[in-house]
Parts: C-alpha cells; structure tokens; sequence
C-alpha cells in the first residue's frame, strides 16, 4: 500500500510539474457595424493559444472558440538540438471563406466551390518540416524544408536579410532602421514591394508600394490612425487543377475592382483592461463600435 502511494504522489507531482509548463492565452471581441445605409451586424470572436514548454521544445496549438464547435487554427511544435531547430507546422489550414460580400462561386466541373476573391481556387496543403541550421557565416542561419526551399538568413551592419530558394521563383527581403527609418523591401519571382516607416513631430507615418498610407496620433493606450487605402485592379479568374500543376497552378479567383476609400480608427484602453475602438470608413460610410480583450 505504502508503494503504491508513493507512486501515486510521484504521478501527481509529475502531472503539476506539466501543468506548470503551460501557458495559456488568448483574445476576445465584439463588434458593431452600422454599415451605413445597409443593415446593422453585431459580430463576435474569441481566441486561445496553448502553449507548451519541455525544456527546448515549444508546442502551441491556437483555437477560434466562438463558432459552433472548437475549431482549430494553428498547431506547431519547434525544438533545439544543438545547433540545429526544427520547426514542424501540423496545421493544414483551409483558405477558402464562402462567406462576406466578396464570397464567390466558382463552377469546377460539376461542382461548386465557395470562397473569397482573389484567393486561389483549389487548397494546397500547407504543412511541413523547417530544418535550419545556425552556420558560423557571418551569424547566418541556413534552413531547408520538405519542399527543398533552402532559406538563408542573417544580419549585417543592422540590415536583416533573407533568401528563399523555391522552384516557383526565389524570395529576397532586407529590412532595417536607416537614419531613423524603418525600410523593409521584399523581392518575390521578380516582383519587388516595399514599405517605409518613420515619426514626425509625434505622428507615426508609414508607405507602402501598394500606395497605403497610414498616419498615427497619440501615445500607447489612446490612438488615433488614419489610413488611406488605395484601389483594387480587377482581376480576371485563373484556372487552376486540384493537383496545383500547369501554369494556373491552383487557380485564382475573379477579383472585382475596388475605388479608394480612408478610414479613421480611434482607441482607448479602459481601466477594465479592455479597448474600445470606434472606425469610421468611407468606402460604405460606415461606423464600426470594437470592444476587445487580450489576456
């Protein structure tokens, strides 16, 4: 009898001892939208994030917990062995929507597929592997995954940069803070965006090569931003196959043009630990009332 206590009180030790290693957050909100001359919403959304530490390994697995049922949204694991991390993303997640005023449909064959604008048509599987390794190059970090990109990543006299070699077209990035501004340029299969931040006189200020520009007041806790969201080119649909090869790969859908619109959004943090933040867009002439928790 006396053992088998004594086993019971090392399980149970061993059991806090796990508990103690995990972490537990997440976010929730509520949101009313006058939508102007349409009709009134009130919308929900509430988050958690399990996070799971034993020694050098981490595992987190995210939840959208405000639907019918428990769905889940992340689940990664990553650990350290030596000089070598391992990142393996479990989570096969699923872009197409079906629902907002964007949602289309697109006949394949003899079916119906639902979703968002501009998203591609057929889903790809999204998880994998990452292997990098810390090289002593000039404090670069080398990684390759289970698709064969090889990514190469370092800092060099206070710029970040980063190489991605992929058979659909190579990925270079190189940001850092420049006189007192913030510079992040992104070159994808040819294609180059960039962004730039800075502050003047107080307000923070930040462009886009998308033409976005976003303006913000004040201090942490009461903001004002002020946005100004450039137009949408319309988009014709690419056809795709559900196997992602040929030159659709997996397809896109028709994009419908879009004019420029601003937005205001003001935010304050409340005594009661939640922020309330009020936007107004002019693209429907809209006020939206946000109340949201993060814990």
């Amino acid at each position: 009898m006396k053992k088998l206590i004594a086993l019971f009180a090392v399980s149970a030790l061993a059991s806090t001892s796990a508990i103690s290693a995990i972490a537990l957050s997440g976010a929730a909100s509520v949101s009313y939208d006058d939508n102007g001359s349409a009709a009134s919403e009130t919308t929900y959304d509430a988050d958690l994030l399990v996070t799971g530490t034993a020694g050098s390994t981490t595992v987190t697995i995210g939840a959208d917990v405000d639907g019918a049922s428990f769905a889940t949204t992340s689940a990664a694991m990553s650990t350290t062995i030596g000089p070598v991390t391992v990142v393996a993303d479990m989570f096969d997640e699923v872009s197409k929507d079906g629902a907002g005023a964007n949602a289309v449909v697109t006949t394949v064959g003899s079916a119906n597929i639902s979703g968002t604008a501009g998203e591609q048509i057929f889903e790809s599987t999204d998880t994998g592997v990452t292997i990098s390794l810390d090289a002593p190059i000039g404090d670069a970090t080398v990684g390759v995954d289970n698709s064969g990109n090889v990514t190469i990543t370092g800092t060099w006299s206070g710029i970040t940069m980063s190489h991605t070699s992929k058979s659909a077209g190579d990925t270079t990035t190189a940001a850092g803070s420049i006189a007192g501004m913030d510079v992040s340029v992104t070159n994808k299969a040819g294609a180059t965006t960039w962004s730039l931040g800075t502050t003047v006189s107080g307000v923070a200020l930040t462009l886009a090569s998308s033409q976005k520009v976003t303006a913000t007041f004040g201090l942490a806790g009461n903001t004002m931003v002020v946005s100004s969201i450039p137009k949408v080119a319309a988009a014709i649909q690419v056809d795709g196959n559900s196997a992602g090869t040929g030159t659709g790969g997996y397809g896109t859908r028709l994009q419908a043009s879009a004019a420029a619109y601003s937005t205001v959004a003001i935010s304050r943090s409340l005594t009661s630990g939640a922020t309330l933040a009020a936007t107004y867009s002019t693209s429907n002439d809209s006020l939206t009332l946000k109340a949201s928790v993060a814990f």
